[in-house]
């Protein structure tokens, strides 16, 4: 799912200028290109692609919308700071370390969920967090698992100078795991809920004890949204049409997540159980208001200083003010000069009240 970008810093030492100047030259137009990737959360996209509600929305606009579906997260987002696409699925993390620390405007037009339970600290043997203390850890370094186990150390007054990080690839953490030098892991599902299956593996910590501090987003470009605001409404408009499908009772309502959950390579029990750690916004009024409230705020204040603290803020950061971010109460955190990341529920509540 939401592989981090292990590359930050190529992106970060290219051409800022060239990537803000793409941003910049955004205009009004017709056709437009969305990139997402493999998550329990972002699986709608897909979906409404396959069944055309994306050419429904696209159509009561007048323009075009290319929906596509890339392997590698990071290489989704690569694509989207590079200018060849309009829009991307991402974490709130990830939105502020690769493009906006890269220089592409960016808003979050749709709030799609946030993990409440995907995302683990799972140890061998022991369920008391505590015990993690001089372990070796393995995770994907500087991803949310990275942010996950930066939080579950705070919660027991922990430091990572307590423990060791040994940066493993999502793809060989589960059979990582089943070695007898790996101890502890930091990791997302479904490799989870593999690792877990395991009889002799704790789940010590999980997102569900952060709520909402790991979002699951769909950006645009800033430039893009501004110039062409019926694509974020009609991205809107895709993401509640295709929410209520998926939570329609009876045959409908199985036939979209049955679909979904093949696509992600699971069945729907699977899927249904990834879901369950899962508070995916169906209805726009609450996308809404969260995205509106203080957790937000308070969240990515803490995201930016870890990110300043792992050098990912960008090239000649001096603090974690370096890069801004806008909150949907158009307050700012960081430098009001250098607002690289915006939150908007303009289109949210648009869609709340009707009015797509």
């Amino acid at each position: 799912m939401r592989k981090p970008s292990l590359i930050y810093s190529l992106i970060i030492a290219g051409s800022i200028v060239a990537l803000s100047a793409a941003g910049a030259s955004a205009a009004p137009k017709k056709n437009f290109k969305v990139a997402w990737s493999i998550y329990v959360g972002w699986m709608p996209w897909g979906y409404a692609a396959d069944t055309g509600i994306v050419k429904k929305w696209a159509d009561k606009y007048g323009i075009t919308i290319e929906v596509k579906q890339f392997n590698d997260y990071v290489e989704s987002i690569n694509q989207y700071t590079a200018g060849a696409y309009d829009a991307v699925t991402i974490t709130n993390m990830d939105a502020l370390s690769i493009p906006a620390a890269g220089g592409v405007d960016t808003t979050a037009v749709v709030m799609g969920d946030f993990s409440n339970g995907n995302d683990a600290v799972i140890l061998k043997d022991k369920a008391d967090l505590a015990a993690i203390k001089g372990q070796k850890v393995n995770l994907v370094e500087f991803s949310v698992s990275h942010y996950l186990l930066a939080r579950a150390l705070e919660s027991k007054q922990l430091s990572e100078k307590d423990i060791k990080v040994v940066n493993t690839s999502d793809a060989d953490l589960a059979a990582a795991y089943k070695t007898a030098d790996v101890t502890a892991v930091v990791t997302w599902n479904p490799i989870v809920s593999e690792i877990l299956s395991a009889p002799d593996a704790k789940k010590a910590f999980d997102s569900s004890q952060i709520p909402g501090e790991i979002m699951d987003l769909m950006v645009a470009n800033s430039a893009v949204v501004r110039d062409n605001p019926d694509f974020a409404k009609a991205l809107v408009g895709i993401w509640y049409e295709t929410l209520a499908k998926m939570n329609a009772t009876g045959d409908e309502g199985k036939a979209a997540k049955e679909a979904m959950a093949k696509a992600s390579g699971t069945d729907l029990s699977g899927f249904e159980s990834q879901l369950a750690s899962t508070k995916l916004f169906d209805k726009a009024a609450e996308a809404e208001a969260f995205t509106r409230s203080a957790t937000v705020g308070t969240t990515m204040d803490r995201v930016r200083k870890f990110l300043f603290d792992k050098d990912l803020l960008g090239k000649g950061a001096k603090s974690a003010d370096a890069v801004g971010i806008e909150l949907a109460d158009k307050t700012v955190l960081g430098d009001k000069s250098n607002v690289k990341l915006r939150f908007d529920a303009t289109y949210m509540d648009a869609a709340a009240k009707g009015k797509l």
